[in-house]
């Protein structure tokens, strides 16, 4: 019998005030289960997408809070939640925009929220994951630094032959080139495809808005873990303000369903999990919506 992970900062409590029933449980540690407000789990293969967004529906708010700076850094729940996410999956996917952002940012799940760091790493060890999940990065230009502290062990670098070129040997050897496509930009279905075929089941999607809405417009993105943070950003000074498509235009007469699974509270904020229910996406609609 396993003894249970010592944890002895007290971690948030979010407040669940609707679950659906029937939903896939990893048997999370009690110390999770107490904070989360319940389990958490997935089907075996699954891509899930992790946003905050202000009531007026901002994704991204310029020259007062970039993405990231909207969940960990404005509330522990948002930290703790996107900690969980990232323990419970296999890869996190994110774009070469994402990674210029943030030059000192680190897609683990201890990173995150670290005061739970060790009841994460146990979630892992149980389920036979590495202690970390891949992060994997999609740049089809290769225009990346190549020295971003989060190309560490187990990173993929999924680009074209023309960015694989670009790149070189200029890696460190903990990242990995996996070529997807001869020319740039590149196809976000062949990328998670490649991602799943290297047995990265489960993949969080922490990129931007672009690449979020062109995972949905090709119907890719089974579920959607969206903050509802408590203010309003109105639009900036310098342009629009980025919905969670981040302008990706879906297929004419098209629009993606939403089914609540899960809805949660945190003092003023949200935490809304959906299951996205898109019609299928053609080819084309896909070809065109790639930046």
């Amino acid at each position: 019998m396993t003894a249970p992970v010592k944890n002895s900062t007290t971690l948030p409590s979010l407040e669940v005030l609707y679950e659906s029933a029937g939903l896939p449980d990893f048997g999370l540690a009690d110390e999770l289960v107490a904070a989360f407000g319940g389990p958490l789990g997935f089907p075996s293969t699954r891509l899930f997408a992790s946003f905050v967004a202000s009531i007026d529906g901002v994704a991204a708010i310029a020259d007062v809070l970039a993405p990231k700076n909207m969940t960990a850094a404005t509330h522990s729940a948002d930290g703790f939640v996107t900690g969980l996410l990232r323990a419970c999956a296999d890869a996190v996917l994110i774009g070469s925009g994402t990674l210029r952002a943030s030059p000192g940012a680190r897609w683990t799940a201890a990173h995150a929220y670290p005061p739970a760091a060790k009841l994460y790493a146990e979630l892992r060890r149980l389920r036979g994951r590495p202690p970390e999940p891949t992060l994997a990065v999609l740049s089809g230009s290769g225009g990346i630094d190549p020295q971003h502290p989060a190309l560490g062990e187990r990173t993929l670098i999924l680009t074209s032959e023309q960015g694989a070129a670009r790149l070189g040997r200029r890696l460190p050897r903990t990242a990995s080139i996996v070529p997807i496509g001869g020319d740039s930009p590149c196809d976000p279905v062949s990328a998670v495809e490649a991602l799943q075929n290297g047995g990265h089941r489960l993949i969080l999607c922490e990129g931007g808005p672009t690449l979020f809405g062109v995972l949905t417009a090709a119907g890719l993105v089974d579920e959607l873990f969206l903050t509802l943070a408590p203010l309003l950003a109105g639009a900036p000074r310098d342009g629009h303000p980025l919905s969670l498509l981040g302008g990706v235009r879906l297929p004419t007469r098209q629009t993606v369903d939403c089914r609540l699974l899960s809805l949660r509270q945190a003092e003023s904020r949200l935490f809304l999990r959906y299951e996205l229910m898109p019609a299928d996406a053609t080819a084309e609609t896909v070809r065109q919506n790639v930046p």
